[in-house]
């Protein structure tokens, strides 16, 4: 059994997220065969995915939601955390066996991730963390970049006669919940001072990462496709809601950020 990665022990952490999708089943079917979640459960048009039993992704059928405007604020993406460098190395072989597009492979310093789209334009990242203990503070502050990943490496971390990808594993998470905003300072503004989270670093004044009890990040807003954006149109596919489990929370709670996105935010111990 896996060690529960620190991204959800922390004070609030990412639970799930909420898609709405033009085809549910077939959103559902790419995200079973290619991030290797299970369904756990379908309510009509409702699907819901998870590793092991753990709720990851919901899925809700609207045939009538017009497309994703990716210059909309929305999801940039969802950051499916494995609990190990091998898991990732795992993926990663899955992936080239199975000829699955990849966008593209980086090194963040603070962890390994790749990246791809879904059928409906949804961003997914795939990511494992490098120990918290190797990541560079200064303050507040935490070292992150966007460098080339040592593909070669991640593969190599894999054990040899290792059975390989068998699907999620246990304790993969929703890491972190990148967003597309119109304006990062106004993000920034409202997830501190309505949820109490840390700024720990800026990509210029284009995008912020923000998260709680010393992880690299559980949100990140940035406007490289949507600067200005206004509130967002709910007619349209792409990000539903997004929620949080946290421990000071006495009930469920329902928010919405300067875009119109839903943040939910339930109360529940870390993991």
């Amino acid at each position: 059994m896996s060690e529960l990665p620190f991204a959800a022990t922390t004070p609030i952490s990412v639970a799930k997220v909420g898609l709405k999708a033009r085809n549910a089943k077939a959103l559902a079917d790419y995200y079973s065969a290619v991030v290797g979640l299970e369904q756990l459960s379908a309510d009509g048009e409702t699907i819901t995915l998870g590793a092991k039993g753990r709720p990851l992704l919901v899925i809700e059928g609207d045939k009538a939601a017009k497309p994703d405007d990716p210059r909309s604020a929305g999801l940039f993406h969802t950051a499916f955390l494995l609990p190990s460098r091998a898991d990732l190395g795992r993926w990663i072989n899955f992936a080239a066996e199975s000829r699955i597009p990849i966008d593209g492979a980086s090194d963040h310093l603070v962890s390994e991730a790749a990246y791809l789209t879904d059928p409906e334009g949804n961003g997914i990242e795939i990511y494992a963390d490098r120990p918290p203990t190797e990541w560079a503070w200064n303050g507040n502050s935490v070292a992150m970049a966007t460098q080339r990943m040592d593909v070669a490496g991640v593969r190599a971390s894999v054990p040899s006669g290792d059975p390989g990808w068998k699907g999620a594993p246990e304790n993969a998470l929703v890491g972190h919940v990148h967003l597309r905003v119109g304006d990062p300072l106004a993000a920034e503004d409202w997830w501190q001072k309505t949820l109490g989270f840390d700024t720990v670093a800026k990509y210029g004044a284009q995008a912020v990462f923000m998260s709680t009890g010393g992880y690299h990040h559980h949100i990140g807003a940035n406007t490289w496709q949507s600067a200005g954006a206004g509130q967002r149109d709910k007619g349209r596919s792409g990000l539903s809601w997004v929620e949080l489990r946290s421990s000071d929370a006495e009930g469920k709670t329902s928010y919405e950020d300067p875009w119109g996105t839903e943040i939910k935010v339930l109360p529940g111990k870390p993991g």
